[in-house]
């Protein structure tokens, strides 16, 4: 199932998408109709909650209800939110090896593109990436970011006043249900409620500053709205393998990367067995993959002007779109 989290009468509902990604079905609607129990449908962290039998239960209201015209609504008539508008914890990982082997070179890709010297741009673009830091092998990297500045699909990511570089990034993500501490890799996929796309947006002269002093960001990832999650979360039986998925990156329609999930150094199973090591892992939590290669403006030295449109698509998901806009000073 795709799941949403949208806004219709003023109020935040849940639902399931359908008809081609063009309607959502709502399931408090649908329960009180079916005369059933809706509180696992007042919320997406309530349905997480709710485990498997509320899914379950999800999962026969739509099929038994579906037909029902009034239960669902266009998706051009509601607004959508971020299908997790709080998550219970929210970690962003650093998983595919080209992203944190091409960081570096943002700044000096993007002084030759500034300068028209194409040459220069193409010499560093062939340059050899060199070796990984065996620190990426041996653990998951991760770090904890705001899970109260999420936004969601068609919202506008105003600029943070302090920043002049704003960058976007391309990440697969899941997020968790179950609680377990200790968990073994092999069964960590039972911790998995589904998987959605993750823009996280970045304001990178504040992350340069910062990450001089060897803690991590703060400033330059965590600002209103600047973590964006959408446009829903699909469930692991709807993706079958999240670890070859085609990854897209466009900016104004302009495609800037066109990849794959492949590659990840340590899996979601992995990551979730890491976190989870003398540690509760909570229902609810999301977890981002990190950038895949060439997934962000850092790497290729090209970061977003006022007004940008930034679209990012993973196959079997959908699109996450949103509007960066400069605020005044």
């Amino acid at each position: 199932m795709k799941l949403a989290t949208f806004r219709h009468g003023g109020k935040a509902r849940i639902g399931v998408v359908h008809d081609g990604d063009g309607k959502v079905f709502d399931l408090a609607l649908a329960a009180d109709r079916a005369g059933s129990q809706s509180q696992a449908f007042q919320s997406m962290l309530d349905l997480i909650d709710g485990g498997d039998a509320a899914l379950d239960q999800a999962r026969r209201l739509f099929d038994s209800r579906s037909g029902d015209a009034d239960l669902s609504h266009d998706l051009a008539a509601v607004a959508l939110l971020s299908p997790l508008p709080e998550p219970r914890q929210m970690r962003d990982a650093m998983s595919f090896p080209t992203h944190i082997l091409q960081g570096g070179r943002g700044p000096a890709k993007l002084a030759a593109r500034q300068k028209g010297d194409m040459a220069e741009l193409a010499r560093l673009n062939a340059e050899p990436l060199g070796e990984l830091p065996e620190v990426y092998r041996q653990v998951p990297i991760y770090y904890i970011t705001n899970r109260f500045s999420v936004g969601g699909t068609g919202s506008t990511v105003k600029w943070p006043k302090y920043s002049k570089l704003m960058d976007y990034e391309l990440e697969l993500a899941c997020i968790t249900k179950g609680r377990g501490a200790d968990i073994d890799a092999k069964a960590a996929g039972n911790h998995i409620f589904g998987f959605t796309i993750f823009n996280d947006f970045s304001a990178r002269d504040a992350q340069r500053i910062e990450m001089a002093g060897r803690l991590g960001p703060s400033k330059g990832k965590s600002f209103d709205g600047g973590n964006v999650i959408g446009p829903w979360i699909v469930t692991p039986d709807e993706i079958g393998d999240p670890y070859r998925l085609g990854m897209k990156a466009r900016v104004n329609g302009e495609t800037r990367c066109d990849t794959t999930s492949e590659g990840m150094l340590f899996s979601f199973e992995e990551l979730i067995a890491h976190i989870s090591r003398d540690e509760t892992l909570m229902p609810g939590e999301f977890i981002g993959s990190g950038t895949v290669g060439n997934g962000c403006g850092l790497e290729l030295g090209w970061f977003l002007e006022h007004g940008d449109t930034v679209e990012l698509e993973i196959e079997k998901i959908g699109i996450l779109k949103n509007r960066v806009e400069r605020q005044a000073a």
